[in-house]
């Protein structure tokens, strides 16, 4: 196929595959992050504690570990179409439903199930790429899908400012915050079974040659790596690669998901202002990462060059996060500092996220993302139980930022050791 044809298969897969995908999962975080923008409102009301909202938050990532290899492997071996419409339908379902619990208890069982219904639609959406892009591509198109983080969490900060002051049907804001933003991952999992195509060979909008092309390209792919040592899904999981990997992803995390579900709690107290107020400063944090995520993928792709775009983005955020809780700072440069750790945080997983598709075979591939996507996840349920626990145990704002720092710059020292192949 010409160059110029092949360009324009590349942007048509791109338009055709990225939009829907992006708006995924730009619902999915959504719905698992709004419960930080309700927790202004909801702790007061329910009477939870700073340790008990921690454990509630986390607890989503127990569920979440269930169905991570499965998920993956599902998509390798099944319809990813399928898969994801049942995991955004009861995930749309069980988000919604958060608005009616009244205990830690009730709290928890509804994250846990939420943890459960989306488990594998991260993994499964990496697996998925390596089904369209070809390696030299998939840099870039896992950052346009990461995007979707920083721009569901910039929207969402000002729109829950919003929410949270609606009284409608004796339901209090942060009830609706949940309702609203639940129910459009049901409309979307429907959506999906219409729309999503499995494969390039079942794309009917693609012509004969292209789907051929494609097909052809990937196949290749994947035979040249299979030529050079063909690996079993349990040998994948001893290789010393994975764990790295796995490791570093979850001393990464212990800090990011910690950051993201806290955030608008510490901007509030940092600056003394109002609920309303602390999730507009959020939502321009956020924002910042979106420039990030888009320069990463873009510049991994052009250099090929994954691990050390990784290890300068969470070096980098762990640095500028510890500038950030330096005490006596005024509360504008703060800000500051928490701008430029947008700007980082979110520029790292892109090209991570390309590292075990870059020497795996297809099966071992996609059980490996999906063991180190459970140590990304477990992260999160260890991250944020201790924030909350250290939080009721009286630490400042400041101690609790500088160790979500020490996390991001402990994981960056782990990815650090991994040895692979430019793409």
């Amino acid at each position: 196929m010409p160059p110029q044809q092949i360009e324009q298969l590349r942007r048509k897969v791109a338009w055709r595959i990225l939009p829907l995908v992006i708006c995924l999962y730009l619902v999915a975080y959504l719905d698992r992050a709004n419960v930080g923008f309700a927790k202004l409102r909801m702790a007061n009301d329910l009477q939870f504690s700073e340790e008990v909202f921690g454990l509630g938050i986390g607890i989503f990532f127990i569920g979440y570990l269930l169905l991570e290899i499965p998920g993956a492997l599902l998509v390798e071996r099944w319809s990813a179409r399928k898969w994801f419409a049942r995991i955004l339908i009861t995930w749309g379902f069980l988000s919604a439903a958060t608005a009616f619990v009244e205990t830690p208890t009730q709290f928890n069982v509804v994250r846990f199930l939420l943890g459960v219904a989306e488990a594998g639609f991260f993994p499964g959406i990496i697996v998925y790429f390596t089904h369209w892009f070809p390696m030299r591509e998939r840099a870039r198109a896992m950052s346009g899908f990461i995007v979707a983080i920083p721009v569901s969490l910039a929207l969402g900060a000002p729109l829950s400012a919003l929410l949270l002051d609606v009284h409608w049907f004796a339901l209090q804001g942060w009830q609706w915050l949940f309702i609203l933003e639940g129910l459009p991952a049901v409309f979307l999992g429907v959506l999906t079974l219409f729309i999503f195509t499995d494969r390039p060979r079942d794309a009917t909008w693609l012509t004969a040659a292209e789907r051929d092309y494609l097909e052809g390209t990937l196949a290749a792919e994947a035979a040249a790596k299979e030529s050079v040592k063909s690996l079993t899904v349990r040998e994948a999981l001893k290789l010393p690669t994975v764990w790295l990997l796995a490791l570093g992803i979850f001393a990464t995390n212990t800090g990011g998901y910690a950051l993201g579900f806290w955030l608008p709690t510490t901007v509030r107290n940092l600056s003394g202002g109002s609920d309303q107020s602390a999730l507009l400063f959020s939502g321009l944090f956020y924002l910042c990462g979106v420039v990030g995520v888009l320069y990463a993928g873009y510049s991994s792709d052009r250099t090929g060059d994954r691990k050390w775009h990784c290890v300068a983005g969470q070096a980098s955020t762990g640095l500028f996060l510890a500038a950030s809780a330096i005490p006596g700072q005024p509360f504008w440069l703060v800000m500051i500092w928490l701008c430029l750790t947008g700007v980082v945080a979110y520029s790292w997983p892109s090209p991570f996220w390309a590292l075990p598709t870059q020497t795996l075979t297809a099966s071992a591939a996609a059980a490996s993302i999906g063991f180190i996507n459970m140590f990304a996840n477990f992260a999160g349920y260890v991250g944020n139980h201790l924030f909350g626990w250290m939080k009721q145990q009286g630490a400042t704002d400041s101690a609790c930022l500088f160790f979500l720092a020490f996390c991001y710059l402990l994981g960056a020292l782990i990815v650090s050791r991994v040895r692979v192949a430019r793409a």
